[in-house]
């Protein structure tokens, strides 16, 4: 079984139902939820004109392959209603793939570890409180380092 850490997130709708909802499809297609933090609100990122987001990072044991997850998120952020336009629009879910165990894996469909993860507080800030002693396997930082140098400096207020 692999451990893979995904980060659930929206801003349209009813956020927190469709981070439920999202939670639920999860373990149907994908495996177990193991552990999951706290529910988070930030400020949008990137295009600010927007409703604050809702964030959260689950942990779930799978047999699935990186790619047969990613091909699962996809499929359920589109029939949860996702569609894609601009970068960092609205959406009513996100699921985004963080860390498949300690993997490291870049091609044109997918990068895991995600590759934003030491640049965004709405990432670090649920993971940190799930494993801040994590080593991210490609920085070579555990989560709680990355956190106290990221640059990214909006606040994320647990709910």
């Amino acid at each position: 079984m692999n451990k893979v850490y995904i980060l659930l997130g929206g801003n349209e709708g009813d956020p927190a139902k469709n981070l439920r909802t999202a939670k639920k499809k999860l373990e149907k297609a994908v495996g177990s939820i193991h552990r999951e933090s706290s529910v988070y609100q930030t400020a949008a990122w990137g295009m600010l004109e927007q409703p604050d987001f809702l964030n959260q990072v689950i942990i779930i044991e799978t047999a699935l392959s990186p790619r047969e997850t990613l091909a699962a998120c996809l499929g359920i952020e589109s029939a949860m209603g996702r569609v894609r336009t601009v970068k960092n629009a609205p959406r009513i879910i996100d699921i985004d793939i963080l860390f498949f165990g300690k993997l490291v894996l870049k091609d044109f469909a997918l990068t895991v570890p995600h590759a934003e993860i030491p640049n965004r507080r709405f990432v670090l800030v649920p993971l940190n409180e799930l494993s801040p002693n994590m080593k991210h396997p490609v920085l070579n930082k555990t989560i709680h380092q990355l956190l106290t140098i990221c640059p990214d400096k909006l606040d994320v207020k647990k709910i």
